[in-house]
This record gives structure tokens, sequence and C-alpha cells, in this order.
């Protein structure tokens, strides 16, 4: 079920100059006042604010019975989010870091993904689940990993990711009006990164790609944390008389893929970037569509720019592990010489 649009605010709240971080708050402070069905649910999330102080605030405003504490327990978080969507409610459920989301994984694929086809559409599983991702931060395995793609692999289940603080002001409230259950990827190195937000503008919609910057030399597709290394990498090629067409992929499940196809057919090339490693991987599904769909159009083999297949480094070697702008450039080069 396509997640509805949303009523932008009648009062002219003005351009603001905000973080992702910031802006997701932003989102779910507008979603608890919108809806007194919407709770918030996690570690910490209530008097502390979250680890990323995400929910800071939000206790004190909606109180106890809104913002809750959860002993820590993944597995109970989740469970508990099931039973509250199926009584009626919108919980919103913080997943510390990317890693402790497996704990939580059998009610995740079993339960949340199941209910709605198992009822025959009577009941609705409007459950949104937060999960900061990616590295960058210098901390070690269990909060660094990008575990999107074994989610997007899940029937029953969406996946998103945002990637500046538009979208995660606007993602996140569409994802909390959907009637299915979300997976919300949030790229924690980026939290504090800025742009401006007007909220009396329109969002486009959930599950859809957007064509953050045009070019015709090589399409570049990305979501997340990415997002901004190929931007930089797009800007630099440019120096060099290289435009790179970079595609935000934004919804991970379902892709909306017709404006990579749509950018394939006119550059010939394709690069895809993810920190996620590359075996069994969302850039191995977008490369298989895009040879199927824009075979006679494809001047280079798709590349992907990808972490490794090893578990995640410790942080000493994470600059190592990450796909950085060199790499990006790398692979534009290697398309190019086709």
């Amino acid at each position: 079920m396509a997640a509805p649009a949303l009523e932008r605010p009648t009062a002219t709240a003005g351009t603001q100059t905000v973080t992702i971080a910031k802006a997701l708050n932003m989102g779910l402070r507008a979603a608890l006042e919108r809806d007194p069905k919407v709770l918030v649910m996690g570690e910490d999330v209530g008097k502390l604010g979250g680890v990323f102080r995400i929910t800071d605030g939000l206790q004190k405003d909606f109180g106890e019975h809104r913002v809750l504490d959860t002993p820590l327990a993944e597995s109970g978080i989740i469970g508990t989010a099931v039973g509250l969507a199926i009584r009626g409610f919108r919980p919103v459920c913080e997943i510390q870091f990317d890693g402790f989301i497996f704990p939580g994984f059998d009610q995740i694929v079993s339960q949340l993904a199941k209910l709605h086809y198992r009822s025959q559409g009577k009941v609705k599983m409007p459950v949104v689940i937060r999960v900061p991702f990616g590295g960058g931060i210098g901390a070690v395995e269990h909060h660094s990993e990008s575990p999107e793609s074994l989610f997007a692999h899940v029937a029953g289940l969406k996946v998103v990711s945002c990637a500046n603080p538009v979208d995660a002001y606007w993602m996140l409230q569409q994802a909390i009006e959907c009637d299915d259950p979300v997976l919300f990827f949030e790229p924690k190195r980026r939290y504090y990164e800025k742009a401006e937000l007007d909220p009396t503008v329109a969002p486009v919609p959930l599950f859809s790609s957007q064509v953050l910057r045009p070019g015709s030399a090589v399409t570049v597709a990305t979501y997340g944390p990415m997002v901004r290394t190929v931007l930089d990498a797009a800007s630099a090629a440019a120096e060099d008389g290289t435009e790179l067409e970079v595609v935000d992929l934004r919804a991970l499940s379902p892709l909306d893929l017709e404006p990579v196809f749509e950018s394939v057919r006119r550059t010939g090339r394709l690069v895809l970037a993810s920190e996620a490693p590359a075996e069994s991987s969302i850039t191995s599904e977008i490369a298989a569509r895009v040879q199927q769909e824009c075979f006679y159009s494809l001047e280079a083999p798709v590349l992907r720019v990808t972490g490794f297949d090893t578990p995640y480094p410790p942080s000493k070697l994470e600059e190592g592990y990450l796909p950085d702008l060199d790499r990006v450039l790398d692979a534009v080069d290697r398309s190019l010489a086709y």
C-alpha cells in the first residue's frame, strides 16, 4: 500500500537550516501532534532523548505514555509494536544501532512482515522501525553495519533510507502514515550535516527515486550515507569535464528504477555505490534489472563500489573499508574506458 500524501502546514513556517538529526526530531514531533495513535518507543528514547538525541524533548512534551523507554530487548520492542499495531496504534520503534536489530529479526520477518497477508488484508501493520546504519563514526562492529539488503529481500516489508534533512523530515512522516511496516534506515554519520528545510513545500512520494544532479557521462545511483560521497565525486569529476548524473534511490524496497533506466538509456553507463558488501545485495539486484531493461543501451558493464565482503573492521581500519570519493571516481574512469 502506498503512503498517503501528507497535508502541508497551513501556517508559513519559513525556511530553516537544520541537520538530519533535527529534521528527524521535527518529523517525529509533527507526527505525534497530528495523530494521537502515534507512539515512539525504544531504548533510552525518553528522558535521554536517544543515543543520538533524535527524540530529544519528545517525552517531556508528549508524556511517558506516548514516548516510552523500553527494556534492552529488541525482540520485546518489535513484539510489543506488533500488538500495538493490531490495536490500531502507529508505533515508531528506535533500534539504537544497526547491529542491534538482529534479536528482533524473528519478530520482523515472521510476524511484522506476514500479518497483513496472513489476515487477507484485515490486519494492518503501520509500524516504523528506525535504524541508524552505516559506518564512519569510529565505532566497532554491531555499531557500523549496513544490513538493509536483508530486509529488502523480505516480502511484506518496505525499506527506505533518507540522505538529507528535507527527506529525513518528510520521509519519516510518510513512513508513519503508511499502513505497511517500514524499515527506516538513517545514515548516522550524516546526522549533523545541514541543509535548508521549508515544511510548507510538498514532499516527493515516499517510494520514489530522485535525480539529484543531472549529467550525461555516467549514471551513479546510490542511497543513504553514500549520497554525499557521490555528490562530492560528481563535483570533482565536473572539474575535469565529466558530468555525472546522480540518482538517490531513497526507496530500497520497493525499488523505483524508472529514473535509473531512463538515465542509463542516455548515458550508457552505470556505477552503483553502497557501504554494504556487494554479495547478494541491493546493488546486485539493481545491476541485474538494469542489464535486463537497458541491455542494448549499455556501453560498459554495470560497476559497483561497495564495502568489502567481510565483517565490519575495527575503527582504525574503517577508512580503508568504506567506499570513498577516490573509489567512486576510479569506477567512473573504468566505466568510461570501455
